[in-house]
């Protein structure tokens, strides 16, 4: 399948979406269980991939942490009032071993669900944890010297950061996986990347898993590399992703790496083989609800716009129809899913879901639906299949003010997409809770003594307009609070 220079991603919990079948059938739902036609409705949404989360084989030392852990089954507790054992099946990310769990299927189930996703032009993207795995993870056994071992003393100094390990061989004090700024993920222990044997040993497991899908999300990429690894451990480990994802494109050469990465270092995973970024700035700038932040972050080069994953939420974030009011919700949306890069959504998102569903469980509670929301993604999904948004050229616009003295022309954002046939789309946005005027410059040159319409393809707007005044004055604004719109723009 040739790529699209900007697809779409959705992510599915796949033990939560397989309890739901299971209620259904009355009996215990595995991946072949998925219908056509449910593979059909997703591709009808114009999904390029599909993130299928939780997939792999997972061991019962970190579901028992999970199951025990007071201040994980308070979380659990909220999101399900009727929270039973069997709900909490430990973390997704407390990985034993890259085999489809036998719960799901096993691998062969996965193999032909690949199958049936790309007789429908999807690819199939999974999990890859390279900082930690999980408590019971056959290396404990057979080799011990992957991990970051840990001394009595640290274990009574820090007993967050490290736990005792009973193996054949005695008994041994390791670390827990962590990042450097919070207590060790107590269901995890902390791979060692300072030894170039859990190197090579990762980058095995990474061309096993590239073999079974077309794509992995990174979980939390950016705490291998070595100026990370270092401040956190104290060891300076060699470059890990650079040789990894080279030698994987070895192999499978249109494999497709996107991370999970925070604290500013997008651009350095970029340039070690990524293909997509997080964008988390863009989402917490969105969050803190000022246009000018906004329309700043897309001031980047486009060869770095084009590598970022854009999204209002995922399984570690909150919810989006929790997070923002519907009408910001819309207008960041507009903004998040009509910006060059990867568009991200997730499941529940559609259906305005407000329960944020923790990868420990697998069982979501039941929501009623938001009919609004459902409608409005619904119209954003069939535009994006538009060939300026898919194939097209952005641009970022300038909003000049509509008067001397009024500052609302600081409340939009505005791009512009030039699609491969010729066709113009024009996007605007009043990120603001007050009414706002300006005049958008158009990056056409081609519009004088032309009449121009232009017909929303997000609500019921049509305008007819000058193409002479819109070349020299700008296009005219005046839009309602969180007010949003996407143009076609023809020549009449």
């Amino acid at each position: 399948m040739a790529p699209i220079r900007y697809p779409s991603l959705f992510q599915i919990n796949t033990r939560v979406w397989l309890a739901e079948l299971s209620r259904d059938l009355g009996r215990p739902a595995k991946l072949d269980d998925i219908t056509d036609e449910e593979l059909d409705r997703l591709a009808k949404c114009g999904f390029d991939w599909i993130w299928m989360l939780s997939v792999w084989r997972t061991g019962q030392a970190g579901q028992q942490v999970s199951r025990s852990n007071p201040e994980w089954r308070r979380e659990f507790q909220e999101t399900l009032p009727d929270l039973r054992e069997e709900d909490i099946a430990g973390s997704g990310f407390a990985i034993t071993g890259y085999t489809v769990h036998p719960d799901l299927g096993g691998d062969a189930a996965l193999g032909r669900l690949r199958a049936r996703l790309r007789q429908r032009g999807m690819k199939l993207m999974l999990d890859f944890v390279p900082n930690h795995t999980g408590l019971d993870h056959p290396w404990v056994e057979t080799h011990p010297e992957h991990y970051i071992p840990g001394t009595e003393a640290e274990l009574q100094q820090a007993p967050q950061n490290h736990t005792r390990v009973k193996c054949q061989r005695g008994e041994l004090i390791l670390a827990h996986g962590r990042d450097p700024y919070f207590p060790g993920w107590p269901d995890t222990l902390q791979l060692d990347y300072s030894n170039p044997a859990t190197q090579k040993a990762m980058i095995g497991e990474l061309l096993k898993i590239a073999g079974q899908c077309d794509g992995v999300r990174c979980d939390m990429a950016m705490l291998v590399l070595p100026d990370v690894f270092e401040r956190t451990w104290g060891r300076r480990p060699e470059s890990f992703w650079t040789q990894a994802t080279q030698q994987v494109r070895e192999k499978f050469p249109d494999f497709c790496f996107m991370a999970e990465v925070y604290w500013d270092l997008e651009w350095t995973l970029q340039q070690q083989g990524f293909d997509y970024a997080y964008d988390k700035r863009l989402y917490d700038r969105l969050r803190e609800g000022h246009a000018r932040p906004v329309r700043e972050h897309f001031h980047a080069g486009i060869d770095y716009q084009d590598k970022l994953a854009r999204f209002l939420e995922n399984h570690d974030e909150p919810r989006a129809a929790a997070t923002f009011s519907p009408e910001i919700h819309k207008a960041a949306a507009v903004i998040t899913f009509l910006s060059p890069g990867l568009r991200f959504f997730h499941q529940g998102q559609f259906e305005g879901r407000r329960k944020r569903i923790s990868p420990h469980l697998v069982r979501a509670p039941l929501e009623p639906l938001n009919e609004d929301l459902q409608s409005f993604y619904a119209r954003l999904l069939s535009v994006l299949g538009h060939s300026a948004l898919r194939e097209g050229q952005w641009q970022l616009l300038a909003c000049a003010q509509a008067w001397d003295g009024n500052w609302s022309s600081d409340c939009f954002l505005a791009f512009a997409w030039q699609g491969p046939a010729g066709d113009r789309l024009l996007v605007t946005v009043n990120y603001a809770p007050s009414q706002s005027q300006c005049y958008v410059r158009m990056p056409f040159t081609d519009l004088a003594g032309r009449s121009l319409h232009f017909r929303d393809l997000l609500g019921p707007a049509n305008y007819d307009r000058n193409g002479s005044d819109i070349l020299s004055n700008g296009l005219y604004l005046d839009m309602p609070p969180w007010g949003y719109h996407l143009f076609e723009v023809k020549t009449v």
